[in-house]
């Protein structure tokens, strides 16, 4: 028993300790803070690492020692770890040539492609979106930085559960209130996934004008009428 509770404990150790490599994170400091920890090394699912491991395992199968396969594989992850921050290191080198203001953070997010990234910078008063492709580095978009402000809407669309976990989550978002005839529409908007020009990352709250919770949503949206049709279905 005392070995199988080790082994798990293990597997959830490095389990954790792998996710916090990832574009997405893990709340890794449990439970002493809820926020999420994330490097944006590599991608949720890194081909390399999926093929590399591919390969020790077809080693393994045509009868190579299990020990000293796999030892040389995480070797060379490490080395691929390396590589991989070193490329990140020379972009945040370069951001800070192309953006002539003080820097409060840096996020660089990995895609599928090994030389591509997402970006998001935050400055005092601005918030720039951009990408590296094969080391040039280019700014996309840029968004004045507003704080939310603390109006009884705003108040009100935090407390629903749906944006106090995209709020959690995201560190780098811009807002936006509308007014309709029978409703606000509150919407936050993360900068990290730009994709075609595209923000696909939201979180939404309809609020009556009495501020009572109509629906809400967060998650992945890459058209209105899709969101509308989510919106509906959230419907209290």
């Amino acid at each position: 028993f005392l070995h199988l509770w080790l082994w798990t404990l293990l597997a959830v150790v490095l389990h954790v300790f792998v996710d916090i490599f990832n574009a997405y994170g893990t709340q890794a400091i449990r439970p002493f803070s809820k926020k999420w920890v994330a490097l944006g090394l590599i991608n949720t699912f890194d081909p390399f690492i999926f093929i590399s491991h591919l390969a020790a395992i077809a080693v393994w199968y045509v009868g190579g020692h299990p020990g000293i396969t796999f030892l040389i594989l995480y070797a060379v992850l490490v080395g691929y770890y390396v590589v991989r921050i070193i490329m990140q290191l020379r972009i945040k080198r370069r951001l800070r040539e192309l953006i002539d203001e003080d820097i409060e953070t840096i996020i660089i997010s990995p895609t599928m492609k090994f030389r591509q990234w997402r970006i998001a910078v935050t400055t005092a008063h601005a918030f720039y979106v951009g990408r590296s492709l094969d080391g040039h580095v280019v700014i996309l978009d840029t968004f004045n930085r507003v704080p939310v402000p603390e109006t009884d809407v705003m108040k009100a669309a935090q407390q629903d559960e749906n944006i106090a976990a995209f709020l959690s989550f995201s560190p780098v978002y811009r807002w936006e209130v509308d007014t309709y005839k029978d409703h606000y529409e509150v919407r936050f908007i993360d900068l990290r996934y730009r994709s075609k020009g595209h923000y696909p990352f939201v979180a939404i709250v309809h609020l009556t004008h009495d501020l009572e919770l109509k629906s809400s949503y967060t998650g992945w949206i890459f058209s209105e009428e899709k969101l509308q049709k989510k919106l509906k279905l959230g419907s209290i």
